[in-house]
């Protein structure tokens, strides 16, 4: 069993923002995903660890093909599951996925070795803050699904890495519906997250450097597109 997260951890993952009869209705409709991800699926729910929702797999992998970005950055690694959801889309593409949780990294590592056979994906240990300063050369598209109050505080290095024209998708960014309340509304325990997003909105959604979309899918998905070389963000 794996012990990392608590049977509350997936919390928003049961508050889907689509009426649920409306996801049900789209994952009917969704092809299959490989075998190897279809194991790591059904792994992850029973250990209710959280990893990107089937429509969010099946977004990823049609806008990877589209794009198809010759290095990619993930930050949140969990079991490995969107590192080798965008290896198999994006053939081409190498990738740099980061976490610090070693129960996680263990996992991750056990599904590269197996299912990363054109070994496209490099996992670095530790916390991003540590590692984003030492990071070389520039990333096409990058993948936020970690700690949700640290979006905000990852996003200005983040922003130095991206190539002009490359793309963020940050995942659970509307937490249930909760970020459209008033911060008195909102369980205490989330109202840092609830503070942290508020801030990334306020950065970002009217930022002339970017073009940004705030997709109601899943949880919600807040994407970026890097206009200009310096982006200044301002609360």
């Amino acid at each position: 069993m794996v012990e990392s997260y608590s049977k509350n951890a997936n919390h928003n993952m049961r508050r889907p923002v689509v009426k649920e009869n409306v996801v049900q209705f789209l994952r009917q409709l969704l092809a299959s995903q490989p075998h190897h991800l279809h194991e790591l699926e059904i792994f992850a729910q029973k250990e209710n660890i959280p990893i990107i929702q089937p429509e969010v797999a099946a977004y990823f992998r049609w806008l990877l093909e589209t794009i198809r970005p010759k290095r990619i950055l993930e930050i949140g690694t969990a079991i490995g599951y969107s590192a080798l959801l965008m290896a198999d889309s994006s053939k081409e593409s190498t990738i740099v996925t980061i976490d610090r949780n070693p129960e996680m990294i263990a996992l991750a590592k056990e599904n590269f070795s197996k299912f990363d056979s054109r070994h496209q994906i490099s996992l670095l240990e530790g916390d991003a803050l540590d590692i984003l300063p030492n990071l070389e050369g520039r990333f096409d598209f990058v993948f936020m699904d970690s700690a949700k109050s640290k979006y905000v505080v990852f996003l200005p290095e983040l922003l130095k890495y991206l190539s002009v024209g490359g793309l963020i998708i940050m995942d659970d960014v509307l937490q249930g519906g909760d970020v459209s309340k008033p911060i008195e509304e909102v369980r205490r325990g989330q109202r840092t997250i609830y503070r942290g997003l508020q801030r990334l909105f306020n950065q970002t959604l009217k930022n002339p450097a970017l073009t940004t979309s705030l997709i109601p899918m899943s949880d919600g998905l807040l994407m970026l597109r890097k206009n200009e070389e310096k982006v200044i963000l301002k609360d």
